[in-house]
């Protein structure tokens, strides 16, 4: 019979750490709020408004992540306790064998919900966009935004996010110029935000008939959906607004309406752009919303440079700003912040980027 006292010491550590992951996470608090929420929710008069049902709603689901789960790791944990005490007077090992892959299981619980402490900086909670541009290199430059486009969309999915691309504009022969996608989920900025960056491509190029190497970079900046009203100050002096027909995503009506619009912040040279409905009206609400987002997380991400916590975003497409490499014919992709190297490039591009992200996190980045 496997050793009591090795279980014993093995359920000690998980108690205490469900019981840090209370502290730190504020268990506590969030399980009063779950609480005031459910009964905002019965009154009838917060059902006159669709909208603060919703962000009542949203809220609970992001307090539920964490509450739920310790409310799950703290049951499981008394039930093996009384399975313990089962097994030592039965002696029987099938149950001490259930109880150590209970334990297994209660450790990976503990363990996800242990890296949602790096969720601690503002916003991290909220959905978010991912704007890709594409940089020096011309058509390989547009193909490889296009192939980090699908590279996100992809990572999302796997994470059970939904996404809507705003915006698409297509490349003279193959690829995208741009793309803005929208990332709605828990967490969603909080995931994303250390992804913000130039991204460098070394491969041999497909469109070169000497099949040559090119280098070429595409940026990638990711920004919070701020839902409530924020205090960024937008003057119409400073803004350029383009209204243009759809193409791409969204552009069903393509010749017919110029819906599409775009909207440059002259001062800081930002542009936001949406062609995802058929008014020209809402896709210029969109844009301005958009503009303010990113205006938004631009003076979080300038504070943080002064702070020297991080480099500014502000950077050119172009050598010396990348954060990651992918150097397809040598099949390695390496984070320069990180130091993390892969090999399975095939992989990484269908995706699978959360040990570059969850390292990013954990180093604060």
């Amino acid at each position: 019979m496997l050793d009591i006292n090795i279980i014993n010491n093995q359920i000690e550590i998980l108690n205490n750490r469900k019981n840090n992951l209370k502290r730190y996470l504020d268990y506590h608090t969030k399980k009063l709020r779950i609480s005031e929420i459910d009964l905002e929710l019965l009154t009838p008069e917060t059902w006159k408004t669709n909208e603060y049902v919703y962000k009542l709603n949203k809220e609970k689901n992001s307090l539920n992540i964490i509450v739920d789960n310790i409310n799950y790791i703290e049951k499981k944990l008394q039930e093996i306790d009384i399975f313990l005490e089962l097994a030592q007077e039965t002696k029987d090992n099938t149950v001490i064998k259930d109880i150590m892959i209970e334990i297994k299981k209660i450790e990976e619980k503990i363990k996800k919900l242990e890296f949602y402490r790096m969720f601690s900086k503002k916003n991290d909670n909220c959905n978010c966009y991912i704007d890709i541009q594409a940089g020096s290199g011309g058509t390989e430059a547009q193909d490889w935004s296009k192939i980090l486009l699908k590279m996100y969309l992809k990572w999302s999915d796997k994470k059970g996010f939904k996404t809507e691309i705003i915006e698409e504009s297509t490349g003279e022969i193959v690829g995208i110029k741009s793309a803005t996608v929208q990332v709605f989920g828990e967490y969603a900025f909080g995931w994303l935000r250390t992804e913000t960056g130039i991204h460098r491509l070394i491969r041999k190029s497909p469109f070169d008939s000497g099949k040559r190497r090119h280098t070429s970079f595409s940026s990638v900046f990711i920004y919070p959906d701020i839902e409530e009203n924020i205090n960024i100050e937008i003057f119409a002096s400073d803004l350029r607004i383009d209204v243009y027909r759809a193409s791409g995503a969204g552009g069903q009506h393509v010749n017919r309406t110029e819906s599409a619009v775009r909207i440059t912040h002259i001062p800081t040279n930002l542009v936001t752009q949406c062609q995802s409905n058929r008014s020209q009206h809402k896709n210029k609400e969109q844009a301005i919303k958009q503009m303010k987002s990113k205006l938004y997380e631009l003076q979080i991400q300038k504070k943080r440079k002064e702070q020297k916590i991080i480099e500014s975003n502000k950077s050119d497409i172009s050598w010396g700003n990348q954060i990651r490499s992918y150097i397809l014919d040598h099949s390695k992709i390496k984070d320069l912040r990180t130091g993390i190297e892969k090999h399975d490039v095939q992989s990484i591009l269908n995706g699978d980027l959360d040990d570059f992200i969850e390292k990013s996190l954990i180093l604060g980045l």
